[in-house]
């Protein structure tokens, strides 16, 4: 019967853990779901990928269809003299002949400009050999993975963010209780003082201190109240929902066994972090830029071949159609060292950049082990605080019925009473730091992989 208890009770805990778990889970994806700047790079990842398919299509063929219709007359021309040449010879075999079957010509002058000429034509090209377009394929792919990394960065980032908004609604709404259960104990000793005063065993003053210390906590009730209603815009801004929107609280947060957690002494910076693949990658674009420099002495060759007609006045014969098969070589010879200085300055950008990442990857290094101490500290504080917590709770009790039998003074149930109220607000205040500290090392290590299918 006892095991069977026993297991009742852990199988409560374990659903309420569950439940805990997934009403942020829930406000996560939601958010995940709903964030406009993650819509945004979303976007760019589909540009990214574009880019990529339109750089890959270089290398293929490509098929143009080319008009050209020229129609002029005048200007400069060239005249043979065809009649000139060959009259006096058709008029000697007309002679010898006896018949006039070789008549008179007339000299012909030719236009340069052409009459009414047309040229239609299919052109197919295609790089054979051009290192260009290699390496800014390499580079457009570089390039879509930042940007594919750049997104994924922001959702873990926002993910941080949605966490620490909910922890810090949390708070704002129990510091709200607090002050209200504060506000209940000074009610409650107002009411002693109302007795005491009727029986002739309490100064009128003492009344009006009560007041004033009731006065006091709702002052401080109504600052509360205001965090609140500022932390759940902010809450519900993250998430794209109205600014009234319910949030649902997460009361398992504020149990007294909820400070307990495995501080990663050994934890290792990771290396398939974003923010550093993405370094990374402008390491790889810069380094690719470079050799596209260094290979610019290989010459870049291209190949055509047009088919077509042309002809003048819209005529299309035999004579008209044709092809033309050609191949193009470029290679720069001299161009006063600018390619020389081009690749020097990028391998001096190549540098800058490899240097960056190692600054970075010291820079995380540093901040995980900051993120480590933070989460030792929280965990302390908020053991410390339970127990202040604790004796508050005693304190006020045995003082509040000291006051009530005579042995204590009413400035002495007034400081318990503060002592209790600040006790609760820094159990409060330390448990949410304590979370806020577990989500900002789980960032720096996990990194959320739950939600990185979310889109």
């Amino acid at each position: 019967m006892k095991k069977t208890i026993y297991l009742l009770i852990l199988f409560l805990a374990a659903a309420v853990q569950i439940n805990a778990q997934s009403v942020l889970e829930e406000y996560i994806r939601e958010g995940l779901d709903n964030n406009l700047v993650l819509k945004q790079k979303q976007v760019s990842v589909e540009q990214g990928m574009t880019a990529l398919k339109s750089a890959n299509a270089l290398f293929y063929p490509g098929i143009t269809l080319m008009a050209d219709y020229l129609s002029g007359e005048g200007g400069r021309n060239i005249s043979i003299p065809v009649g000139d040449l060959m009259n006096p010879v058709y008029t000697t075999l007309n002679q010898l002949t006896g018949s006039s079957r070789f008549p008179q010509i007339e000299n012909v002058k030719q236009d340069f400009l052409p009459f009414q000429f047309y040229d239609v034509k299919l052109r197919v090209s295609m790089p054979l050999l051009n290192t260009d377009i290699i390496k800014n394929s390499e580079i457009a792919g570089i390039q879509n993975e930042i940007t594919r990394l750049d997104l994924e960065a922001y959702k873990k980032e926002l993910v941080k963010e949605i966490s620490n908004a909910y922890y810090g609604y949390l708070m704002a709404v129990n510091g709200v209780k607090i002050y209200k259960n504060a506000i209940e104990l000074a009610l409650e000793g107002r009411r002693v003082n109302e007795k005491l005063l009727k029986n002739g065993e309490l100064l009128p003053v003492y009344l009006l201190r009560a007041d004033a210390e009731i006065e006091e906590l709702r002052a401080k009730l109504s600052g509360a109240q205001t965090s609140e209603s500022a932390a759940a815009k902010y809450f519900n801004f993250l998430l794209n929902r109205d600014a009234a929107a319910e949030i649902k609280i997460d009361e398992s947060v504020f149990s007294s066994q909820n400070n307990k957690t495995d501080v990663l002494s050994d934890a290792q910076l990771r290396t398939d972090r974003e923010e550093l693949k993405m370094l990374e990658g402008v390491v790889k674009i810069k380094r690719s830029v470079t050799e596209m420099n260094r290979l610019n002495w290989i010459p870049k060759i291209n190949v055509f071949a047009d088919l077509g007609a042309q002809d003048s006045k819209w005529n299309y014969n035999q004579d008209s159609k044709y092809y033309l098969f050609g191949v193009q070589l470029s290679l720069p010879l001299f161009e006063s060292f600018r390619q020389a200085y081009k690749t020097e300055s990028s391998e001096l950008e190549l540098k800058k950049s490899e240097l960056e990442l190692n600054l970075v990857k010291n820079q995380l290094q540093m901040k995980l082990k900051i993120v480590q101490d933070e989460l030792r500290a929280a965990s302390d504080a908020l053991g410390s605080a339970i127990k202040q917590e604790e004796f508050a709770v005693s304190y006020n009790s045995l003082i509040s019925k000291g006051y009530q039998e005579g042995v204590n003074s009413f400035i002495e149930t007034i400081d318990a009473r503060t002592q209790l109220l600040n006790a609760r607000l820094l159990v409060n205040i330390s448990r949410i730091k304590f979370e806020i500290a577990k989500v900002n090392l789980n960032r720096e290590t996990a990194g959320y992989t739950n939600y990185e299918e979310v889109k």
